[in-house]
């Protein structure tokens, strides 16, 4: 059997400690987070904090989904029409590339409005959307699989 990305729901503030204790069991996990510089009254200081809120994904195959439950903090899986939800492996690999910094430069000359476009680099290289605005210096193109709108810097001619 091949093994999955699903998605558990946890307790509130919990992800950070769900997540040590799934790895401390063997099991394959991914908790994205953010580091942010936190103003206090007498200083500033850098806390780490899950970008998803009460989300952890987990990699499993489907008979072994039963195990994470031995694990203090997790709810429920999160469903979608019945069947937990499958995060394909792809996403993880670009969300975690996208929280890491990896970007690689890349240049569109020629789009128009209501033009759909595949982008071949970078964080979200396959994914395809449609243009809804441009001008001399960038295309703003609507990723409508993953819900959001980008940016893309033209090339000089």
């Amino acid at each position: 059997m091949e093994k999955k990305w699903f998605v558990v729901y946890t307790r509130p503030q919990q992800e950070l400690k769900v997540a040590s204790q799934l790895s401390a069991m063997g099991i394959t996990n991914y908790c994205p987070t953010i580091t942010l510089v936190k103003q206090y009254s007498d200083r500033k200081k850098k806390v780490t904090r899950p970008l998803l809120s009460s989300y952890v994904m987990v990699q499993l195959e489907e008979k072994e989904r039963d195990k994470v439950f031995a694990c203090n903090g997790i709810v429920r899986y999160l469903f979608f029409l019945g069947k937990p939800e499958v995060v394909p492996a792809n996403q993880i690999n670009l969300m975690q590339d996208h929280l890491n910094g990896v970007y690689k430069d890349f240049k569109v000359t020629t789009l128009s409005l209501g033009d759909s476009h595949t982008i071949t680099q970078g964080p979200f290289s396959g994914v395809s959307g449609k243009v809804i605005e441009t001008n001399n210096k960038k295309v703003k193109l609507e990723l409508a699989s993953l819900g959001i709108r980008i940016i893309l810097k033209k090339q000089a001619a």
